[in-house]
């Protein structure tokens, strides 16, 4: 479907601005789409990337900016993200013994079992969309959109 069919917009959009509101619509999409995957677990998108970001830590804890750091979304509250996960049993969260200052986050066994049980749910979200392009079309795809944010 084409965006001005989306958008019930009469008039010829240009290129920029065709860009602009695919890459707006297609986010939409797909973020709504696996919000509905994250709902039985009671998650939000953002907890469940700092559970992705804690799994990788294998074992070892992390600090909040770490954490803030690789979010996707750098405007989220960290601290709030923590605290939510927190109450669920799925990270544990204590006070460096070297910087007291310092606040240290690890994923525990409950949250290492719920990011088990999204990966294959998680990976059909991906290939809806993956199967609609070619393997090359996905590279070039990632190329464009790499190349379109670092401008």
């Amino acid at each position: 479907m084409k965006i001005e069919d989306v958008t019930k917009t009469n008039g010829n959009l240009n290129d920029s601005t065709r860009v602009i509101l695919n890459i707006m619509y297609t986010g939409k999409l797909i973020v709504d789409q696996f919000s509905e995957i994250l709902k039985p677990y009671d998650l939000s998108g953002e907890q469940y990337n700092v559970l992705r970001i804690l799994r990788g830590q294998k074992g070892k804890p992390a600090n909040m900016f770490l954490i803030q750091e690789r979010m996707i979304a750098k405007t989220s509250n960290t601290t709030r993200l923590v605290d939510k996960l927190l109450l669920k049993d799925l990270v544990t969260r204590k006070v460096c013994p070297e910087n007291r200052r310092k606040i240290e986050v690890t994923i525990t066994q409950k949250g290492l079992d719920v990011l088990t049980e999204l990966e294959p749910k998680v990976k059909e979200h991906e290939d809806v969309f993956a199967r609609k392009l070619t393997s090359e079309e996905l590279k070039q795809l990632n190329d464009l959109l790499e190349k379109y944010r670092n401008i």
